[in-house]
Formats: structure tokens, C-alpha cells, sequence
């Protein structure tokens, strides 16, 4: 009972502080300045740090497939709420194709990513010892490694062999954890007006809601390391900008079309209403005029 009164007072405060309307407007802009003005922090960093080094546990257990953390605890939660809420498959499923369409957004984009950095950059090996006939003056000052240029090379194939490459890129995990980040406050968001409604909220999907916060939180600390110990201008902010971009052009634009065949709508859409009562474990309510917009 009063672990229960415990849980009951973290996820009432918490599901308000996100569900309000100043969070949900600068929070997008907390997370811009985050990616601007973090890689100044390397200027402190110690680089004697556990957080220094890429082979660290949190790198290894949730950087590496944190769209997958997302997606599982993002989904289950969007799944129990409008699942419990309405008791109709359809619209659980309708719900859970937002993660969908932003899982298909981040692999086309990655795939992008992927093929403009082979184009753009080339591939270089590190001689020990120069080639006879083939040193110049330049290349022969202290300081300046001799490099091999090795063509058709793959930016992947290319650091499996241990050989440098160089070339235009943008940071795909600033771009993972921005995105994951704005998915994750914008399906949270939903949860403090739920609860003021008079929703079913017993202990499991309370657990997931606050199971999304602290991966929120993760996220955010997480991408402030990178900024931090492993800092790399611009491409962590052509990152953080395109990852901005796909939640706006998402959330703030296509999602605000309403639900259709086309569009699985906004969060909230659907389950929200002013009519929402109590029934046996049951919420009955009315879609139309009466439908709480969230903010």
C-alpha cells in the first residue's frame, strides 16, 4: 500500500510536469541549445573518465540499440494506454504506427546517411615507411603521416581494416537520441491529461510511464556525453538538426492532419474526451467535439 501511494505521487507529478504546455513548447528548444553549446563542455571533460571511453556499458547496452529500447518501452505504453482506454484494437494499432512510421524514417535516413558518406569520402592507409620514388618534400616533414589513398573502399569496410577515412558525414547517434528523445516526450505528454480525465491507471502502465521517463532521461544524459567526451563539429549538429527536422516535420506537421487512412494522428487523438468516466475498469466517452486537443 505504501509503495503503491509512492508510485501513485511520482507518476501524478511527473505525467504533470510533461504534460504541460511550457515543457512541451521549449522543450525541443532545451534540446537544440543542448546539441549547440554541449561540445564547449569538452573543455572541462576529463578524459580519464568512464564516460571517456566508447567501450563504456551504457555506449555498449543501450547507445547501440536505442531505438529498439525505445520502441519497446515507447510502444507498450502507447499499446496499454489506448488499449485500456477504449478496449479497441484498431485504435492501439493506430497509435502504435507512429513508432512505425518514425522507425521507417530513422532506417531510410540512415540508409542516406549511409550512401552519401561512401560518396563523399575516400579511404586512407597509414604507411610506416614511405614508398621509394613516391615521397615528397611535403609529405617528409616531422608530424605529417604518410597516407595511401585506397579507392572503392566503403566508409565500413574501409575502418574494419583499421584504415582512416575522411569525408563528409553527419552523426547518426545525435540524430538516434534527438529523435528519440522528442518521440518519447511528445507520447508522454499524454499521460498527465489522461490521468486528470479519471483514466484507468493501475500500477503496470504506471511502471511503463515512468519506465519512458527514466529512458528519456538516459537519452539526454547519453547525448550530452557524446557532446561532452567525444565532441565532433558539425556533423553532431547536422545530427541534432535533422533530428529536430523529422520530429517536427512528424509531430508538428503531418501527425496535426488528424486521423485517416493516410495519418495515424497526434497523441491523444481518440482517447482524450471531457466525457471520460470510470466503468468497471472501462472508460466510456464520445470522439468529436468534445475532445480534449493536446497542447
Amino acid at each position: 500500500m505504501f509503495l503503491n501511494s509512492i508510485l501513485v505521487a511520482v507518476t501524478d507529478l511527473t505525467a504533470r510536469l510533461l504534460g504541460s504546455g511550457s515543457f512541451r513548447r521549449h522543450f525541443h528548444l532545451l534540446l537544440s541549445a543542448l546539441v549547440l553549446f554541449g561540445p564547449a563542455l569538452s573543455l572541462w571533460a576529463s578524459q580519464y573518465s568512464i564516460f571517456a571511453k566508447k567501450s563504456h556499458f551504457l555506449y555498449r547496452m543501450f547507445l547501440r540499440s536505442g531505438w529498439g529500447w525505445t520502441c519497446v518501452f515507447s510502444g507498450s505504453f502507447v499499446f496499454l494506454l489506448s488499449f485500456s482506454m477504449r478496449r479497441s484494437l484498431t485504435l492501439s494499432l493506430r497509435h502504435l504506427s507512429r513508432l512505425a512510421v518514425a522507425g521507417g524514417l530513422w532506417a531510410g535516413f540512415k540508409r542516406l546517411l549511409t550512401l552519401l558518406g561512401d560518396a563523399t569520402g575516400s579511404c586512407y592507409e597509414r604507411l610506416s615507411a614511405p614508398l621509394e620514388g613516391q615521397l615528397s618534400q611535403a609529405a617528409a616533414e616531422p608530424g605529417q603521416p604518410l597516407l595511401l589513398l585506397r579507392e572503392g573502399e566503403t566508409k565500413a569496410s574501409c575502418l574494419n581494416m583499421g584504415m582512416l577515412w575522411r569525408g563528409y558525414e553527419v552523426s547518426e547517434d545525435t540524430f538516434l537520441l534527438c529523435l528519440c528523445c522528442l518521440l518519447l516526450a511528445e507520447e508522454t505528454a499524454v499521460f498527465g491529461p489522461y490521468l486528470a480525465l479519471g483514466g484507468p491507471s493501475g500500477a503496470p502502465l504506471r511502471l511503463l510511464f515512468l519506465f519512458c521517463v527514466f529512458l528519456l532521461g538516459l537519452w539526454v544524459f547519453l547525448l550530452l556525453c557524446l557532446l561532452a567526451y567525444f565532441p565532433q563539429f558539425p556533423t553532431q549538429l547536422l545530427g541534432g538538426a535533422l533530428g529536430c527536422l523529422s520530429w517536427r516535420g512528424l509531430y508538428q506537421g503531418w501527425y496535426r492532419m488528424g486521423p485517416s487512412w493516410y495519418c495515424p494522428g497526434r497523441p491523444g487523438v481518440g482517447l482524450l474526451t471531457k466525457q471520460c468516466r470510470k466503468n468497471g475498469g472501462k472508460v466510456d466517452g464520445h470522439i468529436g467535439a468534445n475532445e480534449v486537443e493536446p497542447n
